[in-house]
């Protein structure tokens, strides 16, 4: 992956790291790769009467004609975030046994600010 490309996502998984610790989340971990596949965030979710664990996808897009970042979420990269949140939740029974798989997406502007930040719970549904 190019640097640039890397300091891109790099920007857009602090910036949806900000936003869900302003909500009352708890970043865990960060950048999680397993054989199952690979998520951007994982953090508990303390706002519920029970707290929830929750797998954080974060999409960041430039503007372009392909469409924003809410549409890039692939099915397959779906059924990985599925497979990836069972596995990493059977290995910590410490965490919340309730699991979740939201995504963040960003879209930015052609200055490059930020356009709009859509947290969309449960985006991914087994």
């Amino acid at each position: 992956m190019a640097d640039p490309r890397r300091r891109l996502g790099a920007a857009g998984e602090r910036l949806a790291a900000d936003h869900l610790e302003e909500r009352g989340y708890r970043v865990l971990d960060r950048n999680v790769r397993r054989r199952e596949g690979e998520v951007d965030l994982i953090a508990v979710d303390g706002s519920a009467a029970e707290p929830v664990l929750v797998f954080v996808e974060v999409k960041l897009r430039r503007p372009r004609a392909t469409g924003g970042a809410l549409e890039s979420l692939s099915r397959h990269k779906q059924q990985r975030l599925q497979a990836l949140a069972e596995v990493y939740a059977a290995e910590h029974p410490e965490l919340p046994s309730d699991l979740r798989i939201d995504l963040v997406a960003i879209d930015l502007a052609a200055d490059g600010s930020v356009a709009a930040l859509e947290h969309i719970e449960s985006a991914v549904e087994g």
